[in-house]
């Protein structure tokens, strides 16, 4: 819950990090307990890494300690916050960029906490709708992740 409880360090974090190393944020959303990004990065710069890093240690250090935090992490002076990698996937074409847009913008039906993308306050999704690119019933109810609803066969 912190990560929606505390967007706003959230939000601080990330436009600092923007202003020494510049990213564009293609799609976004934060949940509860985890978030998804798609970035554009400057041409010849792929440094996800250091990006994430600067973003985690700077929320972690303006929040308040309050999660279980294992003893392994405990040793290495670690916060419970945040997973210890993150999955990095470089978009191949358009069609993939569209996939990756859309999942990012549906994990909010699929993890049960709306049933419309659009009703999701923290994501990237009101940019779409604003601009034209989506409408705000975009993958309304019902909906059903993996299902075979819609199939001709």
């Amino acid at each position: 819950m912190m990560l929606i409880e505390r967007v706003d360090v959230l939000r601080a974090a990330v436009r600092h990090v923007k202003a020494r190393h510049p990213f564009d944020i293609v799609a976004w959303v934060v949940l509860p307990e985890h978030l998804h990004a798609i970035w554009s990065l400057p041409p010849d710069d792929a440094d996800f890494s250091t990006r994430w890093m600067l973003i985690k240690a700077g929320f972690s250090r303006r929040v308040e300690r309050v999660e279980p935090i294992g003893l392994s992490r405990l040793r290495k002076g670690e916060r419970g916050l945040w997973q210890r990698r993150f999955w990095e996937h470089q978009i191949r074409n358009a069609e993939d960029l569209q996939r990756h847009i859309d999942y990012v913008h549906i994990n909010p039906v699929k993890h049960g906490h709306v049933e419309r993308a659009s009703e999701w306050s923290w994501s990237s999704i009101h940019h779409y709708i604003r601009t034209g690119l989506l409408t705000v019933d975009w993958a309304g109810a019902p909906f059903a992740i993996g299902s075979d609803a819609g199939r001709d066969d």
